[in-house]
C-alpha cells in the first residue's frame, strides 16, 4: 500500500493509474478506522480497479465546542488495517495542504434543504465544512466513484444532492451501517463510551427498530411514535438531539403520501452524540 501526503504525489499516482486505463473509487475518511470503515474499503474493491483512502480530521466541519483537539487519532493502526484488507493508496494530507490560506479566507460549498435541520441544525456549520472537504477532496482524487456509511444519513443525502447539483462525474455509493451485536451502531466516537454506556447506548437502536416496525403495521401517526420514542430515550438514560420521520430522499416530514421513509435519531449519552437511523419503505 501507498501511504502519500502530498497533493502532488496523488496527483501523480492517479494520472499514472488513467493512463493504464483503471478505475478508482475513494473512502474519505477521519481516521479511527473500524469495521464499518473498513466495509467501505470492501465495497469500493468490488466497484473499481484501485482504491483510495483518505484520512484527514477536517476542522472545518468541527464547531466551536466541539470535539476536534481530542478526536481519536490512530494513523499507524488505520495503515495497517488499510494495508491488510488490500488499500492500494491511503492519503494523508495535513491542514496546511487542505487549507493553504486558512478557513477564513477558504471558498466553501453549501448544500441547502437537505442540509438543514437534524444534525445540520444542532451543528451549524457543520456539513457546509463536509461539503466543502469532499469537494476538495473529489478534486483531488477524482474517482469514478465514492463510498459513504448511511450512518451518516443526512451526511451521505448532502453528498449526493451536492454531487448532483454541481454535475460532479462521481457515483456515491451508500454502505449500510455496520453494527455491534447489541445493534449500536460502529462509530469513532463510541470508543468515548464505557462498557456500561454502550449496554446503554443501544437503546436508540431499539427505539429506531420499534418506530420502524410500528410504522410497518401501517400505522402514520408520526407525531406520536416520534414523541413515544423520545420518551423511551429519555427513560433510559439517553437525552433525545431529535427524532424524526422524514422523506428519504429530501429529508423533508414525512407525509401520508410518503413511501420511502427514513427514520433519523440522535441522542446524548453523558457527553457522547449518538446519531444513528432506519430506512422504512411502505
Amino acid at each position: 500500500m501507498q501511504s502519500v501526503s502530498e497533493i502532488k504525489s496523488l496527483r501523480s499516482q492517479i494520472k499514472a493509474w488513467r493512463q493504464q486505463g483503471l478505475s478508482i473509487a475513494f473512502v474519505p475518511t477521519m481516521g479511527n478506522l473500524h469495521n464499518g470503515h473498513f466495509s467501505l474499503v470492501e465495497k469500493a474493491k468490488n466497484l473499481a480497479d484501485k482504491v483510495v483512502v483518505s484520512i484527514f480530521v477536517n476542522p472545518m466541519q468541527f464547531g466551536a465546542t466541539e470535539d476536534l483537539d481530542s478526536y481519536p487519532r490512530t494513523l499507524d493502526a488505520d495503515k495497517k488495517g488499510l494495508a491488510d484488507i488490500g488499500t492500494d493508496l491511503v492519503f494523508t494530507p495535513t491542514v496546511e495542504a487542505i487549507y493553504p490560506n486558512g478557513l477564513e479566507a477558504q471558498s466553501y460549498v453549501d448544500v441547502p434543504g437537505v442540509s438543514m435541520g437534524y444534525c445540520g441544525g444542532a451543528r451549524p456549520g457543520h456539513f457546509k465544512g463536509v461539503a466543502t472537504v469532499v469537494t476538495k477532496l473529489f478534486n483531488m482524487v477524482q474517482p469514478d466513484f465514492a463510498c459513504f456509511g448511511e450512518k451518516d444519513y443526512q451526511q451521505l443525502q448532502v453528498i449526493k444532492t451536492m454531487v448532483k447539483d454541481l454535475s460532479i462525474p462521481i457515483e456515491i455509493v451508500g454502505v449500510p451501517t455496520q453494527r455491534e451485536v447489541s445493534g449500536l451502531a460502529m462509530s469513532s466516537r463510541n470508543g468515548y463510551l464505557s462498557d456500561n454506556e454502550k449496554d446503554t447506548a443501544k437503546v436508540l437502536f431499539q427505539a429506531l427498530s420499534n418506530a420502524a416496525k410500528t410504522l410497518g403495521s401501517g400505522n402514520k401517526d408520526f407525531a406520536n411514535i416520534e414523541q413515544q420514542a423520545k420518551e423511551s430515550l429519555l427513560q433510559n438514560g439517553l437525552t433525545p438531539d431529535y427524532f424524526a420521520i422524514a422523506n428519504a430522499i429530501t429529508l423533508k416530514p414525512a407525509t401520508l403520501e410518503d413511501q420511502q421513509l427514513v427514520i433519523l435519531a440522535a441522542a446524548f449519552l453523558g457527553k457522547v452524540r449518538l446519531i444513528d437511523n432506519l430506512q422504512v419503505s411502505l
